[in-house]
C-alpha cells in the first residue's frame, strides 16, 4: 500500500490575500518591464545615433544651466530648436527629440530647466523619482525660467554651426513655457506648443512677435478647451495662432504614442504632428 501524504488546508481568508498579493506581483512583472523596454529604447536610440550629441553649460546671471545639445550631418549652417521638457524635467525622451530633430537637419538643445535645483545643486537626474521633480517644477521662479532658456537660444544661435534662426518647442508644462517664452523673447522665428495653454493676460500676448503653432489632444479637455479663447484673443491682437487638434488623442500624444502600448490616436497623432512640425520648420 502507497501512504498518501495530507495536505494541509488553507484556511479560505489566506487563500484570498495569496491571490492578491500574486496578482499584484504578476502586474509588477507586466508593467515594469514594459516601462524599463521603452526606457532601454530610447536609450538605444541615444546611443546608436550617428549625430554628434553633447552636454553643455551654459553660464549666466551667475547659474550654470545643464543642456543636451545634437548637431546635424550636414554641409551647411542649421536653422536651430529650442526644445522644452515636460513637468518631469530632462528626462530621456526628450533627447531623443532633440535627436529626431537633428536627423532632420536642425540643431536642438534641450535645456534642463531643474539645474541647480536637484539634491545638493543638482537637476533632473539627480532626483530621487520623477515625482519629486515634478513637484520641483512647480517650484521654479518664472522668470529664471526665462531667463535658463534665453540663454540656450543665445547659446545655440550663437554656434558656429548655426544660421541664427532661432525656434522653440515645448511639451506639456513646456508647451505652456514656449507660449509664454514668446512673450518675453523677440527674437524667434516659430513657437511649437505641444498641448501647452496660452498666457490668459492679453497684454502678455500682444508682445508675440513669431507664429505659434498648436498641437493638442482631443481627449485632453482640460488642456484642449482653451484653445478656442486663445484664438480669439490671438486674432483680436492681430497674431498668427494656427491650432490643431488630433481626434482621440490624450495628453502628452508625442511621447505615449511612440511606446509599444501606445493607443491607436495616439501612435496616428504623433506621426501627423511630427509631419506638420517638420513642415514648418521646413518652411
Amino acid at each position: 500500500m502507497i501512504a498518501k501524504i495530507a495536505q494541509p488546508h488553507a484556511h479560505p481568508s489566506l487563500i484570498s490575500v495569496i491571490s492578491v498579493i500574486s496578482l499584484i506581483a504578476l502586474t509588477a512583472l507586466i508593467l515594469v518591464p514594459n516601462a524599463l523596454l521603452a526606457q532601454d529604447a530610447f536609450e538605444k536610440l541615444l546611443d546608436e545615433s550617428p549625430r554628434h550629441q553633447e552636454w553643455v553649460e551654459i553660464e549666466h546671471d551667475g547659474r550654470i544651466v545643464h543642456a543636451f545639445v545634437v548637431y546635424p550631418e550636414v554641409d551647411t549652417t542649421a536653422k536651430t530648436v529650442v526644445v522644452i521638457h515636460e513637468n518631469r524635467g530632462l528626462n530621456i525622451w526628450v533627447r531623443t527629440v532633440a535627436d529626431r530633430l537633428a536627423e532632420k537637419g536642425y540643431i536642438a538643445i534641450a535645456p534642463d530647466l531643474l539645474s541647480g535645483s536637484g539634491p545638493d545643486g543638482g537637476r533632473t537626474k539627480d532626483f530621487a523619482s520623477s515625482d519629486d521633480a515634478r513637484e520641483a517644477i512647480y517650484e521654479l521662479d518664472p522668470d529664471s525660467v526665462t531667463a535658463d532658456l534665453a540663454a540656450a537660444a543665445e547659446y545655440i544661435r550663437s554656434l558656429p554651426a548655426a544660421n541664427g534662426k532661432v525656434s522653440v518647442a515645448g511639451f506639456c508644462w513646456g508647451g505652456s513655457q514656449s507660449f509664454r517664452f514668446a512673450t518675453n523673447y523677440a527674437n524667434l522665428e516659430a513657437v511649437f506648443v505641444f498641448y501647452g495653454r496660452a498666457p490668459e493676460n492679453d497684454k502678455d500676448l500682444a508682445r508675440i512677435n513669431a507664429p505659434v503653432y498648436g498641437f493638442y489632444g482631443g481627449n485632453d479637455a482640460r488642456t484642449t478647451k482653451t484653445v478656442e479663447p486663445t484664438e480669439s484673443s490671438m486674432q483680436g491682437l492681430e497674431k498668427q495662432y494656427e491650432s490643431t487638434v488630433y481626434p482621440g488623442a490624450g495628453h502628452g500624444f508625442m511621447r505615449r504614442g511612440v511606446s509599444e502600448a501606445a493607443s491607436a490616436p495616439d501612435a496616428e497623432a504623433a506621426d501627423l504632428a511630427w509631419e506638420r512640425w517638420l513642415g514648418i520648420l521646413d518652411g
